[in-house]
Order: structure tokens, then C-alpha cells, then sequence
């Protein structure tokens, strides 16, 4: 039987970029033969209904799990502000939000091995997820105290959003190849379309039904929307089957060994520095704006980071498909650092912070969007492995998005209050707004590293 490549006509060269989806594809379709399925051919990869369906199956997922995060600032200016949660440490109630994070990028390797030894458990497993996703800010609403905030719509919520996500990584590489950073790009950028919306939402909500009817409606509401986003999640490749007592693959792959790589190290060593100075940003940038100016104002500045997102991913993802990515990310993290010193440091009115929400959220904001391609590599070119390339390195995002925030807080308490200079770092946050505008350009330096290990490699274009 002769299968054909989707999209190709007959005769035609496979492109390069390709060629490892189109090999992935044949070797799938040999298995399912072998099980006795009825195969036709397979949808096609980076176009067609399915495969742009999977994409805003996957945006929506996006949007109500990262999204929600991303807006934890208005839930944090909340907790710090009103009873019973206000006579709380500001450490504790800021690890609510952080918890969430780093849970779903360090647990996103675990879950990656454990679909790849049963992926036929797979779906079971993102409707279960779906349902503790409901509980976790559902029961969050009878909370009392902030260790409760912290199991449920900390952890709970962060395993939740591991087990709806952790699937779109492995099944993005199947639909998108040559489009593989437009599609994570429009993907990713859902976190910021929710980041936009939801603050102003869940502000109203507060202001209009409180915090313990805003949470039971945004449960219910939202849950809806991701079990139609469930639907449209859907694997390219057949689902080997394991009939019982058949042997299943490892838990732990032999594909890892491209832990080992310097390529994979300098990728890691890079997501962590940037999430050094991504994360405290995102988690204080509401607190300051308050401090500086009105609740507001700060709502405001919270939407214009997290919505810039949306066009750095659209833009970021789309340029590390036309050029090499490292370069990408060097552009990304200058950009970051020089505003996040030049227009963060020196801010003492809305007008600044308003630029500086604007081009540091699209430019670090923009970021994750190489990371699809940037796991490709780590992978050696095989599409098929580039799931769990992204999780291994997600671990080091996990780390960021936890110490990051510590680290801050530390810093934060170091200010007191009190100005560099008598013009830099207004509120306290001189050294904050340091430490992150060092670990941007740090993450420069970093891309320029990946750039050194492709050229040895012999990966460059």
C-alpha cells in the first residue's frame, strides 16, 4: 500500500522542514495497519480545518488556564486589601499565584512520560484534569484562610492546568511543522488575550458579587469553554493501542538523551534567566502601579502587559520561523532590559508605566513563542520528540517561576520604601527593577550561547 504525504502531489519533493512529520506520519500509519485499523490518510499537517481547529482548541485552553494566572495580580491586590485574607504575609499570598505557575511548568515532564507510556489514556486524563480544574477555584471560594488558597487555587489549580495543557505540547509538533512558530505564537498568545480581558472581568465581578461569588461563576463559566475547547483537541496520528499484558514503551524514553546536549543545556540555562526576569514583573507590576498611582491605573497597566503579549507571540513566533531563533530571543531580551530599566526605573506616572506595559510585555511576553522551534532542535528534528523536549526544559521556567518571585520579595523588602539616587526605583522597587533588567539582558547573552552551540553543532541557517 502506498500512502502519500497530505498537500504533496505526486512526485514532489518533501521539504526539509517536513520531512521527520512525513516519516512520523508513514511509521504511525504502519502501526495502525498492523492493529487491524481501517486507515484512509492522514489530515494535513500545517493546514486544513482540523489542524487550525487544533490551534484554537488550544488557544482557548490557553487563554482560561494561563490567562487566569496572569491575572492572579487583581486576586493578589484583593487577598493584601480586604478580609479575612489581609492579616496574611504578602510572601504567602503571592505564593498562591506562584504555586499555580511553577506546578504546571516543572510537572509538565512528568505528565509528558506519563502519556508517552499511555497514550491511550491521554484524553481520560484532560477531562479529569477539567474537572479538578472546576473544583480547585469552585471550592477556593469557601476558603478562609490562605494555606486553603494555597492547596486549591494554588496546587490543585496547577495540577489541573498540567493535565489540560501538557497535551497541546505533544500534539502540537503533529499538526504544525513549517508553521511550528506561527502556530505556537497564536497558541501561546491566548495567555495574553486572557490576561487583557480577565482583570477587567474578574475587577467588576469583585466590586459587583464579591470574591466568593466571582470565583463560583468564573468555575462554572469557564469550565464550560474548556470542555468545548476539548473537543477540538484532537491527535493528527493514530493512538496505538495496548491490548493487556502487550508491552508498553518506557516511562522514561531513550529519546532524553538529548538531555545531555550543550544545545539543551544553553536553551535551559536561557528559559531560566528570562524567567528570572519575566515573572516578577508580571506578578508586582499591578502592587506598583497601585503604590504609585490608583487601583485603576493599575488595572489598566496589568491588561496593556498581558495583551501586548498577544502581538510580541503573533510577531516573535512568526520571525523564528523566517530566521534563526536565537537572534529572536537576543532582540527579545535587549528590548526587555533596556525598558524595564529605562522606563520601569525612572517611572513616577501612569504614562511610563503604560509604554513600559506595552513593549516589555510584547517583547518578554513574546518569547515563549520561540520555544517550539528552539525544542525542535533540542530534539534533533524529530517532531515526534519535540513534546517532551519542551517539557524537559519547561522545568527550568518551573524553577524561574518560583525563586524569581522569592527573590524579588526579598529585594523588595530590602527597599523599603525608599528611591536609588533620588530617581531611580520609586515605592522600594529600585533593586526589583535591577535584578530584572539584569537577568534580560543576561538572557541576551544566553541566546548568544544557543547561537555558539548551533554552530558547533552544525545547526545554523
Amino acid at each position: 500500500m502506498s500512502i502519500q504525504q497530505p498537500g504533496l502531489a505526486s512526485g514532489q519533493q518533501t521539504p526539509a522542514s517536513a520531512t521527520f512529520s512525513a516519516a512520523s506520519s508513514q511509521a504511525a500509519l504502519r502501526a495502525a495497519l498492523d492493529d487491524g485499523l481501517n486507515v484512509q490518510e492522514l489530515a494535513p499537517i500545517d493546514r486544513g480545518v482540523r489542524a487550525w481547529l487544533f490551534c484554537l482548541s488550544s488557544f482557548t485552553l490557553e487563554m482560561m488556564i494561563w490567562g487566569f494566572c496572569f491575572s492572579y495580580g487583581i486576586f493578589q491586590n484583593y487577598y493584601t486589601t480586604h478580609p479575612p485574607f489581609n492579616s496574611a504575609s504578602s510572601i504567602s499570598i503571592a505564593a498562591i499565584g506562584t504555586i499555580a505557575i511553577a506546578l504546571q511548568y516543572t510537572e509538565a515532564l512528568l505528565i509528558s512520560c506519563a502519556f508517552g507510556r499511555y497514550p491511550d489514556y491521554m484524553g481520560y486524563a484532560m477531562w479529569f484534569g477539567l474537572a479538578l480544574y472546576f473544583l480547585s477555584i469552585f471550592c477556593s471560594s469557601f476558603a478562609n484562610q490562605v494555606w486553603q488558597l494555597i492547596m486549591l487555587q494554588g496546587v490543585l489549580f496547577g495540577i489541573s492546568g498540567g493535565l489540560l495543557y501538557v497535551p497541546v505540547i505533544k500534539l502540537l509538533p503533529e499538526w504544525f511543522s513549517a508553521r511550528r512558530g506561527l502556530a505556537g505564537g497564536i497558541i501561546f498568545a491566548g495567555g495574553g488575550v486572557g490576561g487583557f480581558v480577565f482583570p477587567y472581568i474578574l475587577t467588576a465581578l469583585l466590586d459587583k458579587v464579591g470574591l466568593r461569588w466571582t470565583l463560583r461563576i468564573w468555575a462554572i463559566v469557564t469550565t464550560i469553554f474548556c470542555g468545548i475547547a476539548l473537543l477540538g483537541l484532537r491527535p493528527r496520528l493514530p493512538v496505538p493501542k495496548y491490548p493487556h499484558g502487550s508491552r508498553r514503551p518506557r516511562f522514561i524514553p531513550p529519546q532524553l538523551g538529548f538531555v545531555k546536549t550543550p544545545l539543551f543545556w544553553s536553551v535551559s540555562l536561557t528559559i531560566l534567566l528570562q524567567g528570572f526576569s519575566y515573572f516578577p514583573v508580571s506578578l508586582y507590576i499591578a502592587s506598583y502601579t497601585t503604590a504609585l498611582t490608583t487601583p485603576l491605573t493599575a488595572t489598566i497597566v496589568l491588561s496593556l502587559f498581558n495583551s501586548s503579549a498577544v502581538a510580541g507571540q503573533l510577531l516573535l513566533g512568526h520571525l523564528s520561523d523566517l530566521y534563526p531563533y536565537p537572534w529572536v530571543m537576543c532582540a527579545s531580551a535587549i528590548g526587555s532590559s533596556t525598558v524595564a530599566f529605562l522606563l520601569w526605573g525612572f517611572a513616577k506616572a501612569s504614562v511610563q508605566l503604560y509604554f513600559f506595559a506595552i513593549i516589555f510585555g510584547a517583547l518578554s511576553g513574546g518569547f515563549s513563542s520561540t520555544w517550539p522551534n528552539a525544542a525542535f532542535e533540542c530534539a534533533g528534528g524529530k517532531p515526534e520528540y519535540t513534546g517532551i523536549a519542551i517539557a524537559s526544559t519547561a522545568m527550568f521556567k518551573g524553577i524561574s517561576a518560583v525563586v524569581g518571585p522569592i527573590l524579588s520579595g526579598v529585594l523588595l523588602d530590602a527597599g523599603k520604601g525608599s528611591t536609588i539616587g533620588g530617581a531611580f526605583g520609586h515605592e522600594g522597587y529600585g533593586f526589583v527593577e535591577i535584578f530584572v533588567g539584569s537577568c534580560a539582558l543576561a538572557t541576551g547573552a544566553g541566546s548568544m550561547l544557543i547561537a555558539f552551540t548551533r554552530q558547533k553543532s552544525g545547526i545554523y541557517s
